[in-house]
């Protein structure tokens, strides 16, 4: 199952505001050694973690050719309208290195979701905000002169969308459940998924559940980035995770720079002339 995308590969770094120039300088890093990508968690009710808008916003600001996006965003402590105006903004500002990840907030951290301030919506009900939510980010980057969005989470009234982002922003969304999975394939352009929690053959199930919901939309497959994080793995395993089970994006540990030295030096350009072998 290779969809054929050309393969990216990106970083993930902790917001931990402990070592305060921690992150920046590791992002600078990723983006001299030539990754695509780095990724930042959301999870602003952990003491000791920088908010992570702020933070994507300073690493844009510090590099030069890297993507940055938040791996994934909470939608429930961030209102759509807002978050799509700020990630248009630094879109603009960065020249587009700007992709969207989403998350409609883990069953697992509704007491924390709620004790800073979060709806901490029931699952079933956090899956359609987030539906809602993607509706109302879209319509904030139409270009259109107002928008209006009557929904049962999120409201729109009239407002003014703009300005548009420099370049498509990606919606990226980080799911594992059916009703995830099925939102993915229908409206989604990436997946977002971490290898631990998924094992190969449950790529396979779930890529295919995404195909199948793409197509009943009537939209196409080969659109929908699949984007992993994988901690630190070997060469060997990547090309077989592209040729065999469809992903396309590799988001490494970028917390130990000689290990991001390595991967960008050795185990990345290994991984491109095998997957390039094998098709």
């Amino acid at each position: 199952m290779d969809y054929g995308k050309l393969v990216q590969f990106g970083v993930f770094i902790l917001p931990d505001s402990m070592q305060p120039a921690r992150p920046l300088e590791l992002a600078v890093l990723a983006d001299e050694l030539g990754f695509d990508l780095v990724g930042i968690q959301d999870h602003p009710y952990q003491r000791r973690f920088y908010d992570t808008w702020t933070l994507l916003t300073a690493i844009a600001m510090r590099t030069k050719q890297i993507t940055v996006f938040p791996d994934v965003a909470n939608i429930q402590l961030r209102p759509p309208a807002i978050l799509a105006k700020s990630a248009a903004t630094l879109d603009l500002l960065s020249n587009g290195r700007v992709q969207l990840g989403l998350g409609a907030g883990s069953a697992s951290m509704t007491a924390a979701i709620k004790g800073i301030g979060g709806p901490g919506h029931a699952a079933g009900e956090s899956v359609s905000a987030l539906e809602e939510a993607i509706q109302v980010i879209r319509l904030m980057w139409s270009g259109e002169r107002s928008a209006s969005f009557d929904g049962k989470f999120y409201q729109l009234a009239g407002v003014h969308p703009g300005p548009a982002p420099a370049h498509p922003i990606g919606i990226w969304l980080g799911a594992y459940r059916p009703r995830m999975i099925s939102l993915v394939g229908r409206v989604a352009d990436g997946w977002v998924p971490s290898f631990g929690y998924l094992q190969p053959s449950d790529l396979d199930e779930l890529n295919k559940r995404i195909d199948d919901e793409a197509r009943n939309a009537g939209r196409d497959p080969l659109a929908i980035r699949r984007v992993l994080n994988v901690g630190e793995q070997t060469a060997e395993l990547l090309v077989g995770l592209t040729i065999d089970h469809g992903m396309d994006t590799y988001i490494v540990s970028g917390e130990d720079p000689e290990a991001m030295r390595r991967f960008a030096t050795e185990v990345a350009p290994a991984v491109r002339e095998g997957v390039a072998k094998a098709r």
